[in-house]
């Protein structure tokens, strides 16, 4: 709040002629000579009167002191690109896969692999999280990127019972090749009158950078992988055939 020179002229100005207890304190910090010569500042506790809208000094041995320079200690509350990007991560909104199963789910067939493939685009989805604030400038974003694809047949009775698949950047977003990749899931029994509870989820690998660019470089440390998923009903039925 002062330096030696300010906190004696503010001391002089606010209590000369003062009666007691304020006599004494400032005839103490006299003595002191202000703390004049010394490295350091004098802090002063303020409270806001809200009748007129003022800062006002509490004068006392308990809220003015003489503090020397030191090194400031690190401020928990203190907001850090970190923290920006955890805020990003908890904001992201991952899409569920856009599958569908060839044949469909309404008509899988015993013995018949099923193949999994994409309805539409998958690419890569980030959020920025920032902050400008009185000259202060901050920005994360977290970048997540599909990685894997994995299905589940919903029942011990398929073979095999799930499947997982790496997710290759195409021409039009991520994509998985199911059919060459030797594991489509094959239901070994029927589903009867009921239906088994596919599910397919999708693995996010989840990077962040300190700045508003998704292309810019990772930051460690690193952010927990994303998951997204898709569940529907399939039923599966036998092929009849004829012996002649």
């Amino acid at each position: 709040m002062y330096t030696p020179e300010e906190y004696e002229k503010f001391i002089k100005s606010a209590y000369g002629g003062a009666g007691e207890p304020a006599a004494s304190y400032a005839r103490k910090r006299d003595k002191e000579n202000y703390h004049k010569g010394d490295k350091g500042l004098w802090w002063q506790v303020q409270f806001r009167d809200l009748t007129y809208d003022e800062a006002c000094p509490v004068t006392t041995d308990n809220w003015e002191i003489w503090v020397p320079p030191a090194d400031p200690q690190p401020d928990p509350n203190k907001v850090t690109p970190e923290i920006l990007s955890d805020l990003a991560f908890n904001s992201t909104k991952l899409p569920t896969p856009p599958v569908e199963l060839q044949p469909r789910a309404d008509r899988l067939l015993v013995n018949l692999g099923t193949r999994v493939a994409f309805k539409g685009d998958l690419d890569r989805v980030w959020t920025t999280a920032s902050l400008d604030y009185k000259g202060v400038q901050l920005a994360a974003t977290t970048v997540a990127t599909p990685v894997a694809l994995k299905v589940d047949a919903g029942t011990a009775d398929a073979d095999p019972q799930s499947c997982t698949y790496d997710l290759v950047k195409g021409k039009d977003g991520y994509t998985a090749d199911s059919e060459g990749a030797g594991c489509n899931v094959t239901y070994l029994r029927a589903s009867g009158s009921g239906t088994y509870p596919f599910k397919a989820s999708i693995t996010w690998k989840v990077t962040w950078t300190d700045s508003a660019d998704p292309d810019g470089p990772p930051r460690e440390p690193g952010l927990p992988d994303g998951l997204s998923t898709f569940e529907q009903d399939v039923t599966v039925k036998e092929a009849q055939a004829v012996n002649r």
